[in-house]
């Protein structure tokens, strides 16, 4: 079996800790619903307080594993530990893990302190003692000010911290949080991604996040597990799985990629695509048949086309079908042919001068270039497949 210790691409010199407060450990985790498998012998450790996050597409399992971590789903097989105890057989109340999830759910009749105060009341816990957690909960998420009011009378943003509170009123060993973010607009997605990562590291409380949102993923994460079909195709911190993808299915969907299909060539250093020979920096394919070439957009050079010359490697030609402001970073669309394109972005300040129908030649390093064998899976649609090139 293939575990997700095993899936890791960087060493690390600290001992995986399975027993401290905050540890959570997946052993062999397996879901049916049916005969569909949600999740498939999933094996993961969590560090205490670590933020660890479990990112991939719908129908993926990241939010059933979190719901089995939290006690809402029993797994098939395996087992679950929280702070080196099984909880296998514990129910949801017994666990010291808490929830977080998209919809707030919180109480609209209740006051906010209210809402932050129910869980300590059905643990039947002294009204002094109460009165001073809820307001260090509500001062964490800076809405003290706000106790009396109603949840209608706040906005997304300010009902989303009241839950974050009512989830920490108890400080559990490990906060689960599914998606929490989902309903906010942009601005303020990206304001509480900050906020939530400062909370994390202030309090030190072991975060597993769920979050189909890559950007989610690699602003906070310590690590990222992605997922596909219940398993983990990769775990690892968020610059491993930027530029060292352990598939083509995750570098497809962690940032964007322009992929070249075609064959294998030069010893598995290339691949021979229709519109270019993509070679790579060295040898990183065995044996030939179909493979993938993926280059990220911010790695390719874009100028106006001169006159043709020899076909070189890394190099395509095309026509410039489109042109995005992305504020720092212009963003062209290069027609290869054949309904295909290419994404190139380049830096504002050095960008070229191009018009639309303009013909372009587009060139970029070896060093910049990822092979992967072909994904037959991902592009008869059973995932998530590259982006077209």
């Amino acid at each position: 079996m293939t575990t997700a210790t095993d899936a890791e691409t960087t060493p690390t010199t600290n001992p995986v800790s399975t027993e401290g407060r905050g540890a959570v450990v997946l052993s062999g985790i397996t879901k049916l619903y049916g005969d569909q498998v949600a999740v498939d012998d999933l094996s993961l450790t969590v560090q205490p307080g670590e933020f660890i996050s479990l990112l991939g597409p719908s129908g993926c399992g990241k939010t059933t594993t979190l719901r089995m971590i939290a006690g809402f789903e029993h797994p098939d097989a395996g087992d679950i530990s929280v702070s080196g105890k099984s909880v296998l057989n514990a129910p949801p109340y017994r666990r010291d893990v808490n929830t977080v999830f998209q919809a707030y759910a919180l109480f609209p009749h209740f006051s906010v302190a209210e809402n932050v105060a129910y869980g300590l009341q059905q643990r039947r816990t002294p009204k002094a003692e109460i009165r001073e957690k809820v307001t260090q909960a509500l001062d964490l998420v800076q809405m003290r000010s706000f106790g009396d009011r109603k949840p209608t009378q706040l906005s997304g943003g300010q009902q989303q911290r009241i839950a974050l509170a009512r989830a920490l009123v108890n400080r559990p060993s490990v906060l689960l949080l599914d998606e929490p973010l989902g309903a906010l607009d942009r601005q303020l997605r990206e304001e509480m991604q900050l906020e939530l990562k400062l909370l994390q590291s202030r309090l030190g409380i072991t975060f597993v996040f769920v979050t189909h949102d890559q950007g989610e993923a690699l602003s906070m994460s310590d690590r990222i597990a992605i997922m596909r079909a219940g398993r983990i195709e990769q775990l690892a911190d968020a610059d491993t799985v930027y530029a060292r993808p352990a598939s083509a299915y995750v570098a497809a969907f962690v940032g964007q990629q322009n992929f070249f299909r075609g064959q294998i060539a030069e010893s598995g250093a290339a691949i021979a695509s229709p519109h270019a020979l993509v070679r790579a920096a060295e040898t990183r394919l065995a044996g030939t048949g179909q493979g993938e070439a993926a280059v990220r957009p911010e790695y390719i050079r874009i100028e106006a086309a001169g006159p043709a010359a020899t076909s070189e490697a890394n190099t395509a030609r095309g026509a410039l079908i489109g042109v995005s402001h992305l504020g720092d970073t212009m963003q062209y669309l290069v027609s290869l042919g054949d309904e295909q394109s290419l994404i190139v972005r380049r830096p504002t300040p050095d960008a070229p001068a191009l018009q639309i129908g303009d013909p372009v030649v587009c060139t970029w390093s070896a060093n910049h270039v990822l092979l992967f064998p072909a994904d037959e899976a991902a592009q008869e649609g059973g995932y998530i497949a590259p982006p077209t090139v």
